[in-house]
């Protein structure tokens, strides 16, 4: 008996001497550590499935840092809730050599409410901890466990965190109950799982191993398209105390209809407003906007996240109440509205954000959303309302919601549809410009610009959201001249379902013109340079992805002192490619200049072959917008 006791105390340590790793920076080979700002030493991830409404999250990971840019992987920080529990934290930290230096205390977790300065009421709290270590390279070293009372969203496998990083190794482990039918999208990922089945279920493994790190290539595509990434979702699962099923998109939103259910009821106040508001109204745009108008203007944004509340919008009748709600609340308040001025229309869940990773695919339903919108559906004129903002016009999408696929929810449950493509038709920027230019050279000018689509985002903001000194200090350093003063501003916004604004400024600058002799050299494009110059990249390996579309036209006007004549004029430019289109001319009559710039970019990506023409389309364009015109006195 003595025997195996001893027995398996050795057992037990030569087993903990297996597991321990060895983080001496010399054996990460030279290909991973190259470029490199992190390199992840090992990782497994690891969740295990218990039932519809369980499953445990092991997660343990080392990470080594080269320099001061790979810190920001060296913090821990995991949140938690009512719905997701998280045990305590463990960590070490490394020297270069693999040298233990210290371990977590847990007097040095961090444990606070999540605060994000939007959210009235949030039940979600964060664990951090960080070494705060400066001495390069080092290794941290983290593992901690959670448990998910509900598998409505299960974490997702990111080996590369970044641009810059390495992966010596990573794994991810998904064990599942038997006959469990788990749903799987993988991206970047070479060939398949590694499967076992047996009588306790199944185990699935992915692993990648020694994948040196990816150099930024300016232009590329999503992040997530690019780098291996697993995702995993359910079929069938609890949410609280509601059952669901996420086998299609339709099934989802059968779901959603469940969450909402009963939530549309109005206070008779707010009925007899609705009827008071589109008695007399025409149209149904006309009923539409007037109705949008009220709930803007009597109801304020707050993010509430408590509970299924991340998921399920208050009532029609608290938002009327409290005058306030979040994304969900404001949503199925408007659509209550609509509904009693008999109007359909229907709520939507969407990803928002303008770096667009959809978070929708037809063939993966999943709760990959972050944002609830309203939808009147109409055919070609279906209305789009953005419930959030109290200035936003009806019907206009923007960067933040527009050009991506959603999910509405209808009354037999989920469709995919797809929001308003904002094109280089919609999106542009006319400005005209009428100059003149001192015998010191000093420029004064009056510049009127339209912008319509996207490009209106930033006046509305600088209309809505800044104050006038926050104004004057924008319009100070965002026109592209080396010196100048806004003498003057004004804005005037014109709401649409495609809105404009208008902005008129005037501007003064010291010696913009060089006067040298005889001569007087002029840049006449004042306003509007291209500053995109590429690298030179003959080895580029990702496809270009080009993210705007717009439309940009300046036309300019100036004068100059009386007396010169034009001894240099640029040749006028003119390209036309698959990258778009750029012209600039110059007329030259009498003391005036005229000169007229144009620009069309749209949305979207061509193969990494296509670089090099790239790179001199933009040299061309730079180039064209610094051009001078050189002026010579006449004799008197």
């Amino acid at each position: 008996m003595r025997n195996n006791i001893i027995l398996a105390l050795l057992l037990s340590a030569i087993g903990g001497m297996v597991q321990a790793q060895n983080y001496n920076v010399q054996l990460i080979p030279d290909s991973i550590s190259k470029k490199a700002d992190a390199v992840t030493r090992y990782e497994e991830l690891h969740i295990i499935i218990k039932s519809n409404s369980k499953a445990i999250i092991q997660h343990k990971y080392a990470i080594t840092i080269f320099n001061e840019d790979g810190d920001d992987y060296a913090a821990y920080s995991n949140s938690y809730n009512k719905m997701e529990d998280l045990s305590d934290i463990s960590g070490n930290l490394y020297d270069a050599m693999g040298k233990k230096i210290k371990s977590v205390k847990k007097k040095d977790i961090e444990d606070v409410a999540v605060r994000d300065g939007m959210s009235l009421i949030r039940d979600d709290r964060t664990k951090s901890h960080n070494f705060n270590w400066k001495q390069y390279p080092y290794t941290i070293e983290y593992e901690d466990e959670q448990t998910y009372n509900s598998i409505f969203f299960l974490p997702y496998w990111l080996p590369f965190k970044n641009y810059y990083y390495g992966v010596q190794n990573s794994k991810f482990i998904v064990e599942t109950p038997p006959n469990y039918n788990l749903r799987i999208k993988a991206i970047q990922y070479p060939g398949k799982p590694r499967i076992i089945n047996d009588a306790n279920g199944s185990t699935y493994t992915w692993e990648i191993s020694n994948k040196p790190p990816v150099v930024y290539e300016p232009l590329s595509p999503s992040f997530f398209e690019l780098f291996t990434n697993v995702f995993i979702a359910p079929t069938e699962f609890t949410y609280g105390n509601y059952q669901g099923n996420m086998s299609s998109w339709q099934s989802f939103g059968k779901f959603v209809i469940d969450l909402n259910k009963d939530r549309d009821a109005l206070p008779e106040n707010v009925r007899n407003d609705v009827h008071r508001i589109v008695n007399g109204l025409n149209t149904k745009e006309e009923k539409i906007k007037a109705l949008y108008k009220y709930m803007q203007s009597n109801t304020r944004y707050i993010n509430i996240v408590i509970g299924i509340s991340g998921w399920q919008p208050f009532d029609a009748a608290s938002v009327s109440t409290n005058k306030y709600g979040d994304c969900k609340a404001l949503s199925n308040f408007m659509v209550s509205l609509l509904k009693e001025a008999g109007i359909k229309a229907n709520y939507v869940l969407i990803n928002s954000g303008k770096k667009v990773n959809d978070g929708l695919t037809d063939d993966f339903p999943a709760p990959y959303f972050n944002h609830a919108i309203c939808c009147v559906p109409n055919g070609k004129d279906t209305i789009w309302l953005e419930c959030t903002s109290q200035t936003e016009s009806a019907g206009f999408m923007g960067s933040f919601t527009g050009n991506r696929e959603a999910l509405l929810i209808a009354d037999d449950g989920g469709h995919v549809v797809r929001t308003p493509r904002y094109t280089s038709k919609e999106n542009q920027q006319i400005r005209k410009v009428i100059a003149t230019i001192s015998e010191t050279g000093d420029l004064s000018a009056t510049v009127n610009t339209n912008f319509t689509g996207i490009k209106e985002e930033l006046p509305h903001s600088l209309i809505h959201d800044a104050s006038k000194e926050i104004r004057e200090k924008y319009l100070n350093n965002a026109i592209n001249l080396p010196t100048y003063k806004v003498e003057k501003f004004d804005y005037t916004e014109h709401q649409d379902i495609m809105p404009s604004a208008d902005e008129l400024l005037q501007i003064s600058s010291t010696a913009y013109a060089t006067v040298s002799g005889k001569r007087l050299f002029i840049q006449p494009n004042l306003f509007n340079k291209s500053n995109a110059k590429l690298s030179k990249d003959s080895a580029r390996v990702n496809p270009i992805y080009i993210a705007d579309a717009y439309k940009e036209i300046d036309s300019i006007s100036i004068t100059i002192p009386a007396g010169y004549t034009p001894e240099a004029i640029p040749a006028n430019t003119s390209i036309n490619n698959k990258f778009g289109s750029y012209s600039i001319s110059y007329k030259v009559q009498g003391n005036k200049i005229e000169l007229v710039r144009t620009e069309i970019c749209d949305k979207n990506q061509f193969p990494a072959t296509d670089y090099t023409e790239l790179v001199k389309y933009y040299e061309a364009m730079y180039k064209a917008d610094r051009n001078r015109i050189v002026f010579v006195k006449k004799d008197s």
